[in-house]
Formats: C-alpha cells, sequence, structure tokens
C-alpha cells in the first residue's frame, strides 16, 4: 500500500476498534433481555433522532444519491429526497409518540410482540408471523451491508473481498452483541456525526478542486435535462429523457416504509422522555434535509471535476465511487490529508455499519423475544436469556457472511427491496392499530399476508410488464395491505372491551 493508503486505512482501523470499545463499554448497562433490545427506555432525544435516521440511511446516502446525482441529475435524486423527507417528518410526526405510549401501556418491546399486545391475540399469532417476516427480509438486508463493507475495503486497498467483508462483519457483529441496543444507538449516533463530516469534507474540497462553485453550476447546466425536475441527463447520448409521472410516484414510494421499519419504530419506543419527540423529530428531518442535499451537491461536483479532468469519468455503477474517487485525491495531498480522508471513508464504512447493526438487533429480537419467548412461552432466567440473544444474534451475522459470500450481488436491489417489505407489512398495520379502534386481529393479520405476498407478486410478475404497471412494488402492497387490514377487521367480530379499553387510555393520554 502507499503512504496515502496506508494512513486511510490506520484511520478506518482506529475507528472500527472505537465502535467495539463503545459497545464493551455500554454492555455493563444491560441488566434484563429489555435492556438489551430496547434500552430500558432510557434514549435521549438527539440520540433517538440521530441513531433512527442513521441506521436508515446506510450507503445510500453517500454512494447511492451521489452517484444518481453523478450520472443523471438532479431529477431522480430530487424526488426521492422529497419522498424520504416527507415520510422522515410523517413518521416522527404521527407515529413517534403513539407508538411510545402505546408500547408503554401494553408493556411491548418489540414490533411483533406489540401487534399481538395490541389485540390480546392470546395465542401470539401476530407476533410469529412479524417475527418471521422481519427475518425474511432483515437476514438479507444485514448481508447487504456485509457486501458494502467488504466491496469498499476491497476497493480502496485491494484486498481480498472475503477477507474484508468477514472483517467489517465482525466488528458490526461484536459491538452489538456486547452492547446490545444502547450500543447500536450510540454508536448510529457517533457514526451520525461522522457522515456528516464526511459530507462537508467532500462537497469543500470537491468545490475547490473543480474550480469554484461557478464552473460546477456552468458545467451542470451545460448538460441536457441535468437540472430538471421533469427531465434526466442521458450520460450516454449526452440528450435530455422525460422523468415521467410513474417515476416520480415510485419514486415518492419510498417515503411509505418509514412507517413500517422496525428499527425506527424501536428508537420511538424507546426515548426517555416522550415530550421531547418534537425535539427530535425537528433534528431528524433537518438532517435528513441537509445530508441528502449535499449528497446531491457532491454527485454534481463530481460530474464537474470529471469535466476538469480531475477524477475519471465514471459510467454506471461506478458513479457511486464519486466519494471514493475524491478521498482518493484529498489522500494524496500528504499524511495529514490522507487521515482527514481515512475519516471520510470511515463516514461511508458508518452509513453502511449504521444500518447493519440495527438489523442484526432487529433479526435476533424476533428470534428470542418474540417466537421463543413469546410464542413458545420458554421460561428462562434474565442471564440465560441474554447469552441466548446474543447467541442469536452471532448465528444471524454468521448467515448474513454466508448470504454476502458473492462479491457480484447488487446491494441496492436488497435494499429496495426489503425496504418495501417492511413498508407494505407492517406500515398499514402499525397505522391502524395506532389510529383505529376497530381494527382487529384478524385484519391486522390479513394486512401482514396480503401486503407480504403482494411484494413478491408486483415485483416478480407485475412490474416485468412495464408501462403503466412499472411502479415501485411498495405503493400497490402497501395499498393492498391497508385494504385487506380493513375488509377484514369490518366483515369480522369487533375487538373485545378489554382491547379497547386499553386503546382509549393511551387515546386519553396527552
Amino acid at each position: 500500500m502507499s503512504t496515502a493508503q496506508i494512513g486511510m486505512f490506520a484511520t478506518m482501523v482506529v475507528y472500527l476498534v472505537a465502535m467495539i470499545a463503545m459497545g464493551a463499554w455500554l454492555s455493563k448497562r444491560n441488566k434484563t433481555v429489555g435492556d438489551f433490545y430496547i434500552g430500558g427506555r432510557k434514549l435521549g432525544p438527539f440520540v433517538t433522532a440521530m441513531s433512527a435516521e442513521a441506521s436508515d440511511m446506510s450507503s445510500y446516502l453517500l454512494m447511492g444519491i451521489p452517484g444518481l446525482a453523478y450520472l443523471s441529475g438532479i431529477a431522480d435524486a430530487g424526488w426521492t429526497i422529497i419522498g424520504l423527507a416527507a415520510g422522515t417528518y410523517l413518521n416522527w410526526l404521527i407515529t413517534a409518540k403513539r407508538i411510545r405510549q402505546y408500547t408503554e401501556a401494553t408493556g411491548s418491546i418489540t414490533v411483533p410482540a406489540f401487534f399481538s399486545d395490541r389485540y390480546g391475540d392470546g395465542k401470539n399469532i401476530l407476533t410469529f408471523i412479524a417475527a418471521i417476516i422481519i427475518v425474511i427480509f432483515f437476514v438479507p438486508y444485514t448481508a447487504s451491508g456485509f457486501a458494502g463493507c467488504g466491496k469498499l475495503f476491497a476497493s480502496l486497498f485491494n484486498t481480498n473481498y472475503h477477507t474484508a467483508m468477514i472483517g467489517s462483519a465482525i466488528v458490526i457483529i461484536a459491538y452489538t452483541m456486547l452492547g446490545g441496543f444502547l450500543a447500536a444507538s450510540t454508536t448510529d449516533f457517533v457514526q451520525s456525526i461522522i457522515m456528516s463530516a464526511a459530507l462537508i469534507i467532500i462537497l469543500v474540497f470537491g468545490t475547490m478542486k473543480a474550480g469554484g462553485a461557478n464552473v460546477v453550476i456552468d458545467n451542470a447546466k451545460g448538460l441536457a435535462g441535468y437540472f430538471s425536475m421533469t427531465q434526466t441527463h442521458d450520460a450516454v447520448t449526452g440528450t435530455a429523457q422525460p422523468y415521467g409521472f410513474i417515476h416520480i410516484i415510485s419514486t415518492l414510494a419510498w417515503g411509505l416504509g418509514y412507517f413500517g421499519m422496525p428499527h425506527i419504530l424501536l428508537r420511538f419506543m424507546a426515548i426517555e422522555d416522550e415530550k421531547k419527540l418534537s425535539l427530535s423529530r425537528r433534528v431528524a428531518t433537518t438532517w435528513v434535509l441537509i445530508s441528502m442535499a449535499v449528497s446531491v451537491m457532491i454527485g454534481i461536483v463530481g460530474l464537474a471535476m470529471s469535466g476538469e479532468g480531475v477524477i475519471p469519468t465514471l459510467s454506471g455503477s461506478d458513479s457511486e465511487t464519486v466519494i471514493i474517487k475524491i478521498s482518493d485525491l484529498l489522500a494524496s495531498h500528504g499524511a495529514f490529508f490522507a487521515v482527514i480522508a481515512g475519516i471520510v471513508l470511515s463516514g461511508i464504512l458508518a452509513s453502511t455499519m449504521s444500518t447493519a447493526d440495527s438489523q442484526l438487533l432487529c433479526a435476533s429480537s424476533s428470534i428470542t423475544s418474540d417466537i421463543l419467548v413469546k410464542c413458545f412461552h420458554a421460561k428462562l432466567p434474565e442471564k440465560k436469556l441474554m447469552t441466548i440473544s446474543r447467541l442469536a444474534l452471532c448465528l444471524i451475522g454468521v448467515i448474513g457472511v454466508v448470504l454476502a459470500w458473492n462479491p457480484n450481488s447488487s446491494v441496492f436491489q436488497i435494499v429496495s427491496f426489503a425496504w418495501a417489505g417492511f413498508g407494505a407489512t407492517f406500515g398499514p398495520v402499525m397505522i391502524l392499530a395506532l389510529f383505529w379502534k376497530r381494527s382487529n386481529k384478524n385484519g391486522a393479520l390479513a394486512g401482514l399476508i396480503s401486503g407480504g405476498l403482494m411484494i413478491f407478486v408486483w415485483k416478480f410478475a407485475v412490474r416485468p410488464l412495464g408501462g403503466a404497471f412499472d411502479i415501485y412494488e411498495l405503493l400497490p402492497s402497501f395499498i393492498v395491505a391497508l385494504i385487506f387490514d380493513v375488509i377484514v377487521s369490518l366483515a369480522t367480530p369487533a375487538p373485545s372491551k378489554e382491547v379497547t379499553n386499553v386503546f382509549e387510555k393511551v387515546d386519553d393520554m396527552p
């Protein structure tokens, strides 16, 4: 490795060691399974806000969005930002306080458990189905995070992909297994800061190297369709292509996914003071808007740098490496800048790790707390249950490593499908559970199953037809699940008085 590469590598190693150390330190605060999976509901407003958004963004923030902007302009990335920002704000506004109050009233520490507790489902059928859904979608989602880390190290340092992927997975598994939810949330908070620093450093340095803001803007203006929200720039032909209504609707639909994301909903459940949720909402929404806007600007800056011959011209999926290319250039300016570049690359690593750790924890809780304890009524001491929880997390991590073994797997496709899966299954059911007193367990079960099945049907049977059917599977599946939940609830007996009393109790809370 070159001197610059050594500097970057050393910085990233220090970062990884620090994450493990933080997990070990926080492990002392896990006395019960509730502490391990929900932090004893002791999260502060800033940690709640930033850990929720860091666990959401993944590498899409630092690689996906800049790559989109670099290749095709602001339309695709811009509508994505609008959809995700709107989804973020509405989820915090509508869902956060209500689920915090309701899960405390029912004593639920996981999303699957809440569904059964909400509807008085003594057989825990809802818990079992929801837990299976989490495992189905989160295990490959976690694998995509491991793969992303492996590809990053392999591309930067010419290392073996499998070695890099396994090493990254071990670090993520280690600090999450040690510190549980508190470790995942606290490290996510730290990682959000590193991600923010990475975005700012790259934007400023890249703009300077491109020749200034005027050069960047003039370059973008000279490209057909680049600065339009209804057109995209075709880098191959140099022409403008229409960005139609179907594409806009599909892109905006990403925002619906927030209502069903278990790892985000857990943050709402874990905040210490529900009165601080409004502060968390403002912090979270502001960070999402600013960070994604900066990501788009980095893509625009990167394209100008390519135009000036400062970095190579990137095509196809290589466009997602624009931040890495700029970091390489930054590192070439000496040891100090190599360390700074290492911080930037740690930001990319952080964006992936902050998502993977939350997914590991959610999948683990589904196996132990939901299936083992809730469904099969296992009576185990807290200490033994903690051990089993950690072993389950480790097992899921190992399965994730196996699924991530193929270096040519599409990370984005996996993420997109899993996001749709959770949004369509949990989203409609969660909204109705929180706000509609007449909804019942039969309707919730119908919503979970119909939403999950529709994801597969639309993805593999309907969407390939193209045309008007080329809509992101989340939107039609969300609508189907919502309709099934309402119809089946109305067609079957109303919930018991005991169930509605809890609903009314929560409804009366300030």
